[in-house]
């Protein structure tokens, strides 16, 4: 079953927060297992922003999240944001195009 976590901050360091995520992706390449990730910027509230990551099964997310990489990641990205992310995480049970 797909799964997929969001991660919702505020900060208003964002582009350092995506050279960091540029950064991991660099490191990870063939290693992380999510299908897809995006970084959304709330339109209502200015300096929050939402990640979306897609990942085959909450299982594959788990793998993700254990990689040294992604520890790092989060430790470089706690230091950019202005209080703790909060985690939403999601199993897909419908989905469909258009």
């Amino acid at each position: 079953m797909t799964f997929i976590q969001l991660v919702e901050f505020t900060t208003t360091n964002v582009d350092q927060i995506r050279e960091v995520g540029e950064q991991f992706r660099r490191e990870t390449e063939g290693k992380r297992t999510n299908l897809r990730s995006m970084i959304c910027a709330d339109r209502d509230t200015p300096n929050r922003y939402v990640v979306v990551a897609e990942f085959p099964s909450y299982e594959e997310a788990m793998v993700n999240s254990n990689l040294p990489e992604t520890q790092a990641f989060a430790a470089a990205m706690s230091e950019l944001v202005d209080g703790p992310p909060s985690y939403r995480n999601l199993d897909v049970i419908e989905s469909w195009d258009g």
